[in-house]
């Protein structure tokens, strides 16, 4: 197997017998090698089609890897299993400026192509904090959200065309550069958000949007939910279409992610119950300034807000923003912590999270909840922070998360996917029904489960 591989991809890109273990399943834990039977890097997609032909025709499982930002277990291999990186397939193939496109390899990673699109005054919304690690193909397969899904969608959004290696090594490519085609069933959505499950993808052609010329962003203190929520209606509605991010925290996540441990020293005073961060993206400097300024100053006279601080320049933004985006601060705080990813009503949002917190701050071996999120879009994330890692206590927290989900139609991931970590809570957001046509689709495309076998299900 190993010298077939060999002859696909060429002799020094594929590391086995113990060289793959200078390797690791993901960025927060470089220090654990990894466990594999070997990693392949395939530089093209045909180098993919003959890899997936050969493992199919042998029954070998094999696990994609991207960035390895993935936090629900997603990139996790054993020792039975091979794992496909497509590192190397990092190419930026076309940026057109007309149609307002680029089709990149799936190895790129995002910020990169972020920074080439701005070098041509174009934009790709996409932004989260894993942006300098996670890989195009990757942030495709989990379908990824981020701070600006509140104006311009999750990943699927930006999607015009794909090209993807089936685990029968066919290879599916419909690159498009169209906005509108119904010609018949659109395909490349059995990709976007199946982690990988359903094919490999190897190319994507995304949709791109004029750069701003214009951000600005602030920070401001809010006494009550209720207050949050008509803030985002005043603010949506004063910036004429520009508010782009909507961002709450919990005055507990607050006073951490500002504490006198971290870098940051607290803009506002940490003695607000709500702290929202801000953001306007546009294209006239003067005039979106006006309008932003204008919202805000007509919640305050409204007494919707009590404290604001406004940032303008571009390092005043970025370091406003840095507050919100890093949350590694908010981890290590604790000796082991549990991430949460949930979908809820906005209307009950206020309501469960105050619950949620009250109970598992009632456990003995918990520490302490942090709740903050993308609020305009019904996104919660929860840290817990905790005195050990034993799977009954995370059971026991993940129970009282997830208990009121189905009955309020929300979601046990937002926008992280189920991967291995939440494949026993999928029944909270999906119908028997559901599932059964999910498994079809799994079985129709990957009759002998070799593509990330232990994924969702």
């Amino acid at each position: 197997m190993v010298e077939a591989l060999k002859n696909i991809v060429g002799l020094q890109h594929v590391l086995h017998d113990g060289a793959e273990k200078a390797r690791f399943s993901h960025i927060w834990a470089t220090d654990i090698p990894l466990t594999a039977k070997g990693v392949i890097f395939p530089q093209t997609t045909e180098h993919v089609s003959e890899v997936l032909k050969l493992f199919n025709s042998h029954g070998e499982e094999v696990v994609i890897h991207g960035g390895l930002t993935n936090l629900v277990g997603g990139t996790q291999a054993t020792s039975n299993q091979w794992v496909l990186s497509l590192e190397k397939m990092n190419s930026i193939e076309e940026i057109d400026e007309s149609a307002r496109t680029t089709t990149v390899q799936s190895g790129v990673v995002l910020e990169q192509l972020i920074e080439a699109a701005a070098q041509k005054n174009l934009f790709l919304p996409l932004n989260f904090g894993a942006k300098g690690s996670a890989q195009i193909g990757g942030v495709i397969s989990t379908n990824a959200g981020g701070m600006r899904v509140f104006k311009y969608g999750m990943t699927r959004t930006f999607v015009l065309g794909l090209e993807v290696v089936l685990p029968t090594g066919t290879i599916i490519s419909s690159l498009k550069k169209i906005i509108k085609d119904n010609s018949g069933y659109d395909l490349k959505q059995l990709f976007i958000g199946a982690e990988g499950t359903l094919g490999v993808i190897t190319k994507a052609c995304l949709r791109l949007y004029e750069q701003p010329t214009s951000r600005y962003a602030a920070l401001v203190g809010v006494q009550s939910f209720q207050e949050v929520i008509s803030l985002l209606r005043l603010m949506d509605k004063s910036c004429s279409g520009n508010l782009s991010s909507f961002e709450l925290m919990w005055n507990a996540t607050y006073c951490v992610a500002t504490s006198a441990a971290t870098a940051q020293k607290p803009p506002l005073p940490q003695t607000y119950p709500y702290y929202v961060f801000i953001e306007s993206l546009g294209n006239d400097l003067t005039g979106d300034y006006a309008l932003f300024e204008d919202g805000l100053t007509r919640a305050a006279e409204k007494e919707i807000v009590l404290d604001a601080v406004i940032a303008q320049s571009k390092r005043e933004v970025e370091k406003l923003w840095s507050i919100r985006e890093d949350t590694h601060i908010l981890r290590q705080s604790f000796v082991a912590t549990q991430h949460f990813d949930i979908s809820l009503p906005i209307g009950v949002m206020d309501h469960e999270v105050a619950s949620i917190v009250a109970d598992l701050e009632a456990f003995p071996f918990v520490t302490r909840v942090l709740p903050f999120g993308h609020i305009a879009d019904g996104n919660i994330h929860l840290i817990v922070g905790k005195k050990d890692t034993t799977q009954e206590n995370s059971k026991k927290i993940n129970a009282v998360i997830y208990r009121n989900l189905k009955k309020h139609l929300g979601s046990v991931s937002a926008e992280h996917g189920i991967g291995l970590d939440k494949k026993d809570y999928l029944y909270t957001s999906k119908t028997s029904q559901e599932i059964a046509l999910m498994r079809t689709l799994k079985q129709t495309l990957d009759p002998k489960n070799i593509l990330n076998p232990n994924l969702i299900f």
